[in-house]
């Protein structure tokens, strides 16, 4: 039997993290049956460094709308695992420009096309025309919402 709902099942926060748990467990789910270890933010990180080689952590985090400090840990990580490597930046010595490996490309060229399939099944339930009226939605209330979240998102920074 279905549990009962509570005020919160009609609420867009709750709904939203909701989704979000959903799409996080499907794309781990996608990622283990590829025997890969890589995380959604991850994802989102290497696909920033491959848009922009020699991108600095401050653009990366800027361009996928996360915390500066956090993404430097999963930089840390990607690192080790070899995906990316490190230099210092040749216009800040303070900053590091980031690139794929040929590890990073490889793991991307296999795994892009499994995450980009899975994007419908996130939205299970919905039409591909609610889906992309969904999509677009979404779009307008971040763009509207940008400025309140802790990690804006934001466009490359000069230079890169």
């Amino acid at each position: 039997m279905d549990a009962p709902l509570l005020d919160i099942h009609g609420l867009p926060g709750h709904l939203i993290r909701r989704l979000n748990q959903i799409a996080v467990a499907q794309f781990m789910d996608k990622m283990a049956s590829l025997d890969v270890d890589l995380t959604p933010v991850q994802f989102s990180a290497l696909c920033a460094v491959q848009s922009h080689p020699g991108i600095d952590q401050a653009s990366i985090a800027g361009l996928i709308a996360y915390d500066r400090a956090t993404l430097g840990k999963v930089i840390d990580r990607l690192e080790a695992k070899g995906m990316v490597s490190r230099t210092v930046s040749r216009h800040d010595r303070r900053a590091r420009e980031v690139t794929l490996t040929q590890i990073g490309e490889e793991l991307l060229k296999q795994v892009h096309p499994v995450v980009m399939a899975a994007q419908s099944e996130i939205l299970t339930g919905l039409d591909t025309a609610e889906q992309l009226t969904f999509v677009s939605l979404l779009q307008k209330t971040i763009l509207a919402g940008n400025e309140h979240s802790r990690a804006p998102q934001r466009g490359l920074a000069s230079g890169n």
